[in-house]
Parts: C-alpha cells; structure tokens; sequence
C-alpha cells in the first residue's frame, strides 16, 4: 500500500496561508526533494488554484530562480488530481474528483506507486479522520502571523491524533524548522 504524506509551511502560531511566507532557496530545495519520493498530488480546489497555473508558468518560461525552476519542474511533472465540486475541466490534464475524497484517496493508496503527497488545509481533517495521512512534513518559518488560514480549525478532528516524530532539520539561513512525523 502506498504511503499518503502531507507537507505545508505554517507560521509559530499555526497558521498556513501562502502569501504569509517568504521561502527560502533552502525551503524550496528541501520540498523539490520530498517530491522525488512522490508520483501523485492530490490537491483540493484552493490550493490547486494557488499553486497552478503560477508554478506550471514558472516551469514553462524558467522565470524563478534557480531553486524556484528546479521546484516549478518537478512540481508539475508529477500527475495530479483535484477535489473540486465546481471545476469541470482542466486543461493541464489533471484529474478531478467531485465527490468522496476520503474513498478516492484510499482507491489511490492501494495502487502500486510512489508516495502520494496531499496538498489541502481544507480536506486534511477529513483525510486523518478516514486513518489515510501516514506521515506529515510540517515547516515552522519563525513569523507569528495572527491571521489566515490555520492547519486545523478548531473542533475539526473527532480524536486526537498522535505522531511519532522521526526527523528534524534546521534552516540555519531562514531560522525555519522541517519536522517529520509518523503516524503512531
């Protein structure tokens, strides 16, 4: 069975909307380099909106940096599928799924393949409910940012969830911290 992971920058105070950030080159190689254990993404609507079409140009045209290229590249080689009741199609070939996330994601899981890397703050609660998020990368950037979007909204796990934590890094350059949990 495949291993679900989930990865998402968030601020001391647990939040985790993207314009709140600045990635570092280091931050940018570290998620490049977790993308190579990854053959699917599996996005909700928002984040996939946020994420495409900017990344998909930046692999197109190379207008990042270096790191930022090498990201946008890999990022969008890997296949994709996006939860979305409104989206009908898409023009990058990336599937959609309107209906029942949790029972997709586990059809997926038990295809053969690579790791597949969950993208969405919005769906995460049901996916830990449904027991289908193995393991999570969690980058701590040192800002307090007292407003956005949070990880969890309160009340929105049924039972707590506990985690083994199994490897940490430090960004000597940016002062943000990678944390790697498993699920216990």
């Amino acid at each position: 069975m495949r291993t679900v992971t989930f990865g998402m920058n968030i601020s001391l105070d647990g939040y985790c909307d993207h314009t709140i950030f600045n990635p570092s080159k280091e931050i940018h190689d570290y998620f490049t380099s977790k993308m190579d254990e990854v053959d699917l993404l599996f996005f909700g609507r928002v984040m996939y909106e946020l994420m495409f079409p900017y990344w998909a140009d930046v692999a197109k045209k190379q207008s990042g940096s270096e790191h930022e290229n090498r990201f946008a590249q890999k990022l969008t080689a890997i296949d994709r599928v996006v939860v979305s009741r409104s989206l009908e199609h898409l023009e990058d070939g990336t599937r959609i799924i309107h209906s029942n996330p949790s029972q997709e994601l586990l059809k997926l899981k038990q295809q053969p393949g690579k790791k597949i890397s969950v993208d969405s703050v919005s769906l995460l609660p049901e996916l830990i409910g449904a027991g289908l998020i193995d393991e999570f990368h969690l980058v701590i950037h040192p800002g307090i940012a007292g407003k956005g979007r949070r990880l969890l909204d309160d009340g929105s796990l049924q039972e707590k969830l506990n985690l083994k934590l199994v490897d940490t890094l430090t960004f000597k350059s940016s002062g943000c911290v990678a944390l790697h949990y498993l699920k216990q």
